[in-house]
């Protein structure tokens, strides 16, 4: 496999030496200053790779020679905390003064201590009845934020002929804008109810939970014409695990830890376009 090694600031020369004798290549190469590439490395080393990357704030994938990103044929993403930096649900309680209470449950739920993704969210959207639905527009342009590399790894997979899937447990409210702005292909998500103005503090339909994700992904890829192992699924908490599992190529990104140890590749400290720096 190629290894490739990356970070949002200069590598130093120093890792060269070191990264190579764990990794047993032989031919590393420089591609600039923030990627090596290193050949024919051992993916049984990645314990070690692992640890050294994880103690100097590096991040690596193993590659297989000759892998292109038009290989593949959709990327389907999480949205919150991996497209967007926030998660939408805790930004609309503290509007109602309970952030601190629907993030615990939303970190306990990503963290995947909470078994039922369906539970978590019913408590959490209850908590939010009698909000006024203002505040959704209010966190979507006041509070959210693309994740860094995320236009420009859009860019890139258009560019390759992936098509691109936006699945969350997350808002309708906020995917829906999120496909326009950026020219998503497919978006999917829950809808929250709203009567006269106000949030009911329910759901309206079915609840987009891991199984619910899982199966957006096959279907989006029948619905192209490929199979579910030519695409790229990128999420941080444990109800993306089902969709990942699913696809070719899974991405944590900067996620929880059930999640990085379940992919096949973690991003900790790169962005989103660190995917295309991979091939």
């Amino acid at each position: 496999m190629n290894l490739v090694i990356q970070s949002p600031s200069p590598i130093s020369d120093s890792h060269s030496r070191p990264l190579a004798a764990l990794a047993r290549s032989k031919d590393t190469q420089r591609v600039d200053d923030t990627l090596l590439r290193l050949l024919a490395a051992d993916p049984l080393q990645r314990p070690d790779i692992d640890a050294y990357c994880g103690a100097h704030a590096l991040d690596y994938a193993y590659v297989q020679p000759g892998a292109k990103l038009a290989d593949f044929g959709l990327v389907a993403m999480d949205m919150d905390s991996t497209l967007i930096t926030i998660e939408c649900i805790d930004e609309i309680a503290d509007f109602c003064g309970l952030k601190a209470e629907v993030a615990a449950i939303t970190e306990a739920s990503m963290r995947g201590e909470i078994k039922d993704f369906k539970e978590s969210l019913t408590r959490r959207v209850a908590l939010l009845k009698g909000l006024d639905a203002s505040a959704l527009e209010r966190v979507y342009e006041e509070r959210l934020q693309l994740s860094p590399g995320a236009e420009r790894m859009l860019e890139g997979a258009r560019a390759a002929g992936m098509k691109t899937l936006l699945v969350s447990g997350g808002f309708t409210f906020f995917t829906e804008r999120l496909k326009a702005r950026l020219g998503l292909d497919y978006a999917y998500a829950n809808t929250l109810e709203i009567v006269d103005g106000k949030l009911t503090g329910k759901v309206v339909g079915e609840i987009v939970d891991a199984d619910a994700k899982a199966r957006t992904l096959v279907e989006t890829c029948a619905k192209i014409g490929i199979e579910p192992k030519r695409a790229i699924a990128m999420g941080d908490g444990s109800n993306d695990l089902k969709m990942m599992a699913e696809a070719g190529l899974s991405v944590a990104f900067r996620a929880k830890p059930v999640v990085r140890q379940s992919a096949s590749v973690a991003f900790n400290f790169v962005g989103l376009d660190g995917l295309l720096r991979m091939f």
